[in-house]
This record gives C-alpha cells, structure tokens and sequence, in this order.
C-alpha cells in the first residue's frame, strides 16, 4: 500500500512498549529499539485495508491510535471478523514466514500505524531475548483469543456471547490504560458486531436490547456503560485467564542480570539464531 506522510509519536508508541512490558522485563536498551522501530507513523483513514487477503507480507503493522480489525470475505462477498485490534496490538508479526495472507486487515476508525520491515522484526528478536519473548507471546495471546471466541459461537448463547466479548474489550482496553471505570468508548457498529458473532443485524440489536433490560449495560451513540462489570462477568461466564495478564515466575526470574560470561555466549547463540532467520 502507499503511505501517505510520516510524522515521530513516541507518546503513541508508548502503548506497544506498555503491551509488551506486560509480559517481559524490558531494559533501557530494549525499550529504545522498540522506540526506534514505531518512530515513523503513518495516518490511514477508516475501512481502509492495510493489508488484503492474497497478498505478500512485507511489514508488520502496529496500531498506535484507532481500532482495526482482521477478517475473511466468503465466497458470497459476506465478511467475519476474527480479530480486533486495539492500541497497542501488532498485527500478523509471524507473518513473514507466509507465502501469502489468508486474511484481510482492516482499519474500522482513522488510525495511526506504524509499518515495521520484518527484517526488523527478526533483528529485534535476535538481539532482544525478552522482545522476542514479549512478541512470541503476543502471537500466543492472539490464538488464545480465537480459541475463546471459537468457544463463544460453538457454546454460548448469542446474548452471552456478546456480554462477554464486551469484558474482553473491557480488560484489554484497561490493561494499555486506555479505560478506567465502568465504561469506554467502542468504536464498532452493529453490523461489525454481527460479523464477529456470526449472527444478524437483528439478532445484535436484540442482544443489546437485552442485556439493557437486565440492566447489564447502557449504549449511547459509540459509548457502552457496563453498568454491573461483576454480573456481567457472570453472565456471561468471563474469565480473563486466557488473555495472559499477569507475569509468570519464570518471567520474573528473566530479570536477574547476567554475568559477563553468559552474556558472551548469549551474543553467540543471538548471532546464530539471527542466521538462521527464526522468526
């Protein structure tokens, strides 16, 4: 695709650094590379793709400002969403290993991008274990999620479905610290909702006119009040687990400092691991 002007927003690419530190100690020098790495932004309007179904992967794109989302077009021109992307959030940083993309990305609001080569991306895990770490578990979160929402439409009734993909959205939002309280703003329409759930336009409308009756949540305009997050996590059965917030002991024991030695040989095994191109 072609960009359109360049302009530096470290303020923005702060939250793929926030994202990332969630999972893995970062050091000055990582956090620098990362700067470095999202330093070039770019603005790509709304329904916009970034990247098209068919096409070969060339750069990694991480969304700074705006929602965006990854979906399939059938046969038939009808569209499922099976990802969204939030602030923060890398789309396909595996993706270099592909032939071609067997999915569409697309922005749903203007967003603010950075395009990222994927020789970046492979110098960026070779030489920052934590990094590649943090991004391996990103593409790991990612999968968890498709999991869950593949559970969602094979188990859950439709209005449990959504209530529960509105605390998902609720928990990764605040975890980049974008919300706090009880509501946010949800940038997704009806008819992209019905895309994710499978189901009508009209079944999504009255999905949410249910769940206000129960009192559950309030909608106006693009805003959503959960107006009781407890019994909406109920409700609907959510558990934040999968989503993998919190740091594990042995992530934990990463931040111990290395000798000169094990540093050495780490360099080695780093330069080795580049060679060989492993992500």
């Amino acid at each position: 695709m072609a960009f359109p002007s360049l302009l530096p927003n470290r303020q923005m690419a702060n939250l793929f650094i926030k994202k990332l530190g969630l999972r893995a100690p970062l050091s000055d020098a990582d956090r620098q590379a990362l700067e470095q790495a999202t330093a070039k932004v770019v603005q790509v309007e709304a329904h916009r793709d970034l990247i098209s179904q068919g096409d070969a992967p060339e750069h990694a794109f991480i969304i700074l400002d705006g929602f965006a989302c990854r979906y399939k077009l059938l046969p038939d021109g009808s569209r499922s969403i099976v990802a969204y992307l939030i602030p923060g959030d890398g789309c396909d940083l595996h993706a270099s290993i592909l032939n071609q993309m067997v999915h569409s990305i697309g922005t749903l609001t203007p967003c603010s991008v950075a395009a990222i080569p994927y020789r970046t991306v492979k110098e960026l895990a070779a030489y920052h274990p934590n990094i590649y770490k943090a991004l391996w578990w990103s593409v790991l979160v990612d999968e968890a999620i498709l999991q869950e929402w593949l559970v969602g439409v094979g188990r859950r009734s439709a209005d449990k479905q959504v209530a529960h993909f509105l605390c998902e959205m609720m928990v990764r939002l605040e975890a980049v610290g974008i919300i706090r309280g009880n509501s946010y703003k949800l940038p997704i329409t009806q008819s992209e909702l019905a895309d994710t759930a499978g189901i009508s336009h009209v079944h999504v409308n009255r999905v949410l006119q249910n769940l206000k009756s129960l009192r559950l949540v309030d909608q106006k305009w693009r805003s959503l009040v959960l107006l009781d997050i407890e019994e909406l996590k109920r409700f609907s059965g959510f558990a934040p687990d999968y989503l993998h917030l919190r740091p594990s002991r042995t992530e934990e024991s990463l931040i111990e400092p290395l000798t000169d030695v094990a540093k050495s040989q780490l360099q080695m095994r780093q330069r080795g691991q580049r060679d060989k191109g492993m992500f």
